[in-house]
């Protein structure tokens, strides 16, 4: 479980919608792994605030998205840059006079 060990950040137990939309962005960048949601402290919370809960879910699932096309596994051809340079190159040269 990832735990949010940022001092600065209100009461967990006492914490308002207020406070949650203020510092959801620090929440996110102190996880250790993106997983706000695994915060045990953020549990109740997010259990009594159905709508914050889905929003934390589907930032989640956009953050994992964006690191996902950026971790590619496969690379590109050998060739696939000649091949772009040659098309942008037949591209850029203006129609052949005859």
């Amino acid at each position: 479980m990832t735990e949010i060990t940022v001092p600065e950040f209100p009461d967990f137990d006492t914490m308002t919608r207020a406070d949650f939309e203020k510092y959801l962005p620090d929440f996110f960048a102190a996880s250790s792994n993106g997983k706000v949601s695994s915060d045990p402290r953020l549990q109740r919370f997010l259990a009594n605030n159905p709508d914050a809960a889905a929003l934390v879910s589907d930032l989640e699932i956009i953050a994992e998205q964006a690191r996902g096309m950026f971790n590619t596994v496969e690379e590109p051809s050998e060739g696939l840059w000649d091949k772009i340079v040659h098309k942008m190159g037949s591209e850029t040269a203006g129609p052949e006079t005859k």
